[in-house]
This record gives structure tokens, sequence and C-alpha cells, in this order.
């Protein structure tokens, strides 16, 4: 299984988790794809998104699979008057991860990290270990203190799952 430098983290922090490994679809990177190949349901594997705020700058974002950022919300939330998705191009240029492996934890600078609150209702979540195909299952909880992040509902709907 590979260690991550997300991984390497949780362990000098002496927090519990686990590594999930699956196949890879290199044409469907989404959190809905990543669920469905663990047996686990959408709303339990939270996608990292990069976001960049009028006031703020780069936030970063994690939202459940099978929901949409609200933007209006996230901007509301974050105290900026317009957020909007970073170009794809920049992302691994701002966090260190390429598209699909982007993890909250590890990046190469730090962002504000704002959290959907429906990752509260979980024992635990998935968030991306920075790899295609790993996936770092940890409380909740742990990730709101190591990020200092800020939850609030920051989704548009949600579909089944």
């Amino acid at each position: 299984m590979k260690k991550t430098n997300a991984a390497r983290i949780l362990d000098r922090l002496n927090l519990p988790y686990r590594l999930e490994e699956f196949p890879v679809d290199k044409t469907d990177l989404s959190a809905e794809d990543a669920a469905a190949r663990m047996g686990v349901p959408p709303k339990r594997v939270f996608k990292t998104l990069v976001v960049r705020g009028s006031k703020s700058g780069v936030l970063v974002v994690s939202i459940p699979g099978g929901s949409e950022l609200d933007l209006k919300a996230l901007a509301g939330l974050s105290g900026n008057k317009k957020v909007v998705m970073v170009p794809l191009k920049e992302v691994r240029q701002l966090t260190g991860y390429t598209r699909g492996a982007v993890s909250p934890l590890g990046m190469k600078s730090s962002y504000p990290f704002y959290l959907d609150q429906s990752a509260l209702k979980f024992p635990s979540i998935y968030i991306s270990a920075g790899a295609h195909g790993v996936q770092i299952n940890l409380a909740p909880q742990d990730l709101v203190k190591i990020l200092e992040a800020i939850t609030g509902k920051i989704t548009l709907s949600s579909r089944p799952g």
C-alpha cells in the first residue's frame, strides 16, 4: 500500500486512520467512482476542491460525493463577496497534487479549509490520500482539528447514496 505525505502527517500526529486502495479508472477520477470501487456510499467520500475568494484568495473545500459546491454559501461562510473555482491548470501549482488526487492534508502551502457539515454525521469519512486510487478513512473531527476547519452547509444538493 502506498504511504503518502498525507498519511505521514497523520502518523506524525498519532491519529488513527486507515488507507483504502482501489483500482483507478483514469477516465473517471470522481468521488462517486471511488466510492463505488470501495463499496461505500458516495456521501462518505469527500472530494477536495480549490477555489479563490474575492477577499481571501485561495481556499480549500471538501464536500461529499454526489453533491455540488454552493459557491454563494461558501462565499458567505468565508467572508467573501464571491468565490470561483480555481482553473484546473493552477491546482497542481497551488497544492502539489494532481486532479483526482487532491488531499486537504500535506499541500505545498497552507490554505483556509472548509468542510461540509454533513461530514460530522459520520464516525469516519474518506478523503484523498494524495495519490490516485488511495483514500484515507478517518474521523471527521480529527480532520477538523488538524486543519482548523470551518464547517457549514456548503453544498447545493445531494444525490442519494
